[in-house]
């Protein structure tokens, strides 16, 4: 079947702003967006810029919107969008570096201060530290996150606000506070009740809606809120005579 791309394109070093380009592709059997763009730019135009590693849903690296959905290309079957049109933009929110390729600094530098690994605290550990099913359970979708950056990118107070983390850190906070294993004291996870945190959320789910991996941010972003909260109200009635 034959399909028109209608591809963003934008290098900075020599357009003023953005523009759509066609081409036109023919997909013999079963393709993805990912194989499409891969054909496109070897076999039409070899300066066309994307971001993919894996190619196995895995890695978030070839997030992307597809025909106004965000989505991995890698895992988008083009048969299954149903028209013959495919337009593909890249992730808003974010500075374009060249055509769908975009600057996920902010997204790294967000990630980075929430600090998204365990800790053990000052006491050393001789063996491993085992934790039940029953909480594993409780963070698992948590830990499915890639990384792709669809719920920044989609996230609606991200796009007013830049000092706001954005779902998925938020929802990787809240990956490590509930796991009984990490020992940050209550002191270096709450400063996220500071502006640019859990409370800039929206609640509109969006992060919800776009997540590949069906992880949920808002989840996490109400939890943390809930956790401060209680963590709040347990140093109030402590402190009291």
């Amino acid at each position: 079947m034959k399909y028109i791309f209608k591809i963003l394109r934008f290098d900075p070093l020599k357009d003023e702003s953005p523009y759509f380009e066609e081409f036109s592709y023919e997909a013999h059997g079963k393709k993805s967006v990912l194989e499409a763009l891969m054909d496109i730019r070897n076999e039409q135009d070899c300066t066309l810029a994307f971001r993919y590693s894996c190619r196995e849903a895995i890695c978030g690296s070839c997030g992307m919107v597809i025909n106004g959905d965000f989505d991995l290309a890698c895992r988008t079957i083009v048969e299954s969008l149903k028209s013959p049109l495919v337009v593909i933009e890249p992730l808003p929110n974010l500075e374009i570096q060249k055509d769908l390729v975009v600057d996920m600094d902010p997204f790294w530098e967000a990630l980075h201060k929430i600090e998204p690994y365990l800790t053990s605290g000052e006491e050393t550990l001789e063996k491993e530290y085992p934790i039940e099913e029953q909480m594993m359970e409780r963070i698992e979708q948590f830990t499915n996150c890639i990384l792709c950056g669809c719920c920044y990118s989609a996230c609606p107070v991200v796009s007013r606000d830049e000092r706001y983390l954005g779902p998925a850190a938020l929802a990787k906070l809240y990956r490590f506070v509930k796991d009984p294993r990490d020992k940050r004291p209550f002191s270096r996870w709450s400063k996220v009740n500071a502006e640019g945190g859990i409370w800039g959320c929206d609640t509109v789910f969006k992060c919800n809606d776009v997540c590949p991996k069906k992880v949920r941010p808002a989840d996490g972003i109400e939890g943390l809120r809930r956790k401060l909260l209680v963590e709040k109200i347990k140093r109030l009635f402590r402190v009291r005579p």
